[in-house]
């Protein structure tokens, strides 16, 4: 079987100008359709893109090439229809529709298709929960097979690893649905008898690190769920060469991501919650304290997604009006964490912070080493905004190919950070409290922060009066 080009990981393939320095470059494509300069691709028209994507027994696609791609191309085309032109053009091209097939030309050409189907499969691998996808794949893969039974096991081991993905991210979102329900049930319970199940956070963890460690558990679960096609598929919009289809925005196509940005919420939410429930001051000061060493914990493991959601929930308005029991509190470190999230100067802080976490990453000896956790919202608004400055399509119709290389370089640095494994032990039963425990609503934290420190002047007076 012959071998494929080697391909480095995308971070090395992506130089610091964010353009890929084509690897196996064949000379016939500076043409065709393609526009290139100095070597990089810079644009082309869709088909032209498409039949780049297409190996021959010559020539397979850089694999830089083939993410960016088909990250992007979902921008044009529907995933299920571009596998049917991949499709098309590989039995046209190869004549692997030919009665009398020719064994060699087989073996030259299908580990090249197999290859492209392995790394489609790896990277978008929920592209496949489409029934008109799996359709295509399989009829593609029996094709090659049919040309030489020694490709059978390749195409079993390929459909076997999808499928086992596909069960597992439906096995995930059964268990968000479940966690989503339980939270809902304990908060019935919550406001009728808020005694009787309520414990707090310290007594359930009272260890900064560990309950730190148990919120990394949960933040490279869920990042990890999070297919790299989702962050453009929350921006596709008409495209406009695309006369009367609407779109394609399956609002399942993001769920994982939604699901992420909930637990955020969530977790900010909740460190409201615990600062505010205790009746006495001492107890909500010592909370408050618990918290910023939790968040410190988190910045010293590169979790800036906990961190920034503790700190959020710390600057709510029910908790930051707290003045009392602020005054109790040490504050210094609380506001060195709050000063390497400022959101001035397009929060220049945390960026430096992330960059260096980066670095570290890529000299890790262990996993403990290699924990990048952005902070999410900010990603997506880096990449929103990326994809809003830039059109996707050059004046002449061409896809502005030079926008998907910076694209595909800020999702393939993502693709890196959410496979690290969690090094740490889990704790079920804190984790359990994580996601289950019954969080206040905005009202219910205003009522619980006025009835520990009075209303200060007629506004909240006014509120106060409401909510009672």
């Amino acid at each position: 079987q012959e071998r494929m080009p080697q391909t480095p990981p995308f971070a090395a393939v992506f130089d610091s100008s964010g353009y890929n320095r084509n690897l196996y470059q064949s000379k016939e494509d500076n043409c065709g359709g393609l526009y290139y300069h100095e070597n990089n691709l810079l644009s082309g028209s869709l088909e032209a893109l498409i039949q780049h994507l297409v190996p021959n027994v010559d020539y397979y696609p850089d694999r830089t090439y083939i993410f960016t791609f088909l990250l992007s191309s979902r921008l044009f085309v529907h995933p299920y229809e571009l596998m049917a032109k991949v499709c098309h053009l590989c039995i046209e091209q190869q004549r692997l529709s030919e009665p009398g097939l020719d064994k060699n030309r087989v073996r030259k050409i299908a580990p090249k298709i197999l290859q492209l189907l392995t790394e489609w499969t790896e990277t978008f691998p929920y592209d496949f929960r489409d029934e008109r996808m799996m359709r295509n794949l399989k009829e593609l893969a029996q094709r090659i097979a049919s040309g030489d039974e020694m490709y059978w096991k390749n195409i079993q081991q390929l459909l076997q690893n999808l499928i086992r993905k596909l069960a597992t991210v439906s096995q995930y979102e059964e268990v968000l649905a479940k966690i989503n329900a339980t939270s809902t049930d304990c908060l019935t319970v919550l406001k009728t008898k808020p005694q009787s199940i309520q414990r707090d956070i310290i007594t359930v963890c009272n260890d900064p690190y560990v309950l730190a460690q148990q919120l990394t558990h949960i933040e490279l679960e869920r990042l990890n769920y999070i297919g790299p096609e989702e962050f453009v598929q929350a921006f596709v919009q008409k495209d406009p060469f695309d006369n009367d289809k609407s779109c394609y925005r399956d609002q399942k196509k993001t769920r994982n991501l939604e699901a992420y940005v909930e637990w955020f919420n969530r977790l900010s939410y909740l460190v409201a919650t615990e600062i505010c429930m205790p009746v006495k001051k001492k107890h909500r000061a010592r909370v408050l304290e618990y918290f910023i060493d939790v968040a410190r914990e988190c910045f010293n493991i590169g979790n800036f997604n906990s961190l920034m959601a503790i700190i959020s929930g710390m600057n709510m308005s029910p908790v930051s009006r707290l003045k009392k029991t602020w005054a109790k509190v040490k504050t210094a470190k609380f506001y060195i964490l709050e000063h390497q999230m400022d959101p001035s100067s397009n929060f220049y802080n945390y960026r430096t912070a992330l960059r260096g976490a980066a670095q570290r990453s890529l000299t890790a000896h262990s996993n403990r080493e290699k924990i990048v956790i952005p902070f999410f919202s900010l990603l997506i608004k880096d990449i929103y905004f990326l994809n809003e400055g830039c059109a996707n399509r050059l004046p002449n119709g061409h896809v502005n190919f030079e926008k998907f290389w910076e694209l595909a370089k800020q999702v393939s640095e993502f693709m890196m950070w959410k496979q690290v494994e969690c090094p740490f032990e889990r704790d079920r039963k804190i984790l359990q409290y994580l996601l289950t425990v019954p969080v206040f609503s905005d009202d219910a934290l205003y009522l619980a922060s006025y009835e520990s420190e009075g209303p200060e002047n007629h506004i909240e007076k006014d509120r106060w009066k409401t909510l009672r």
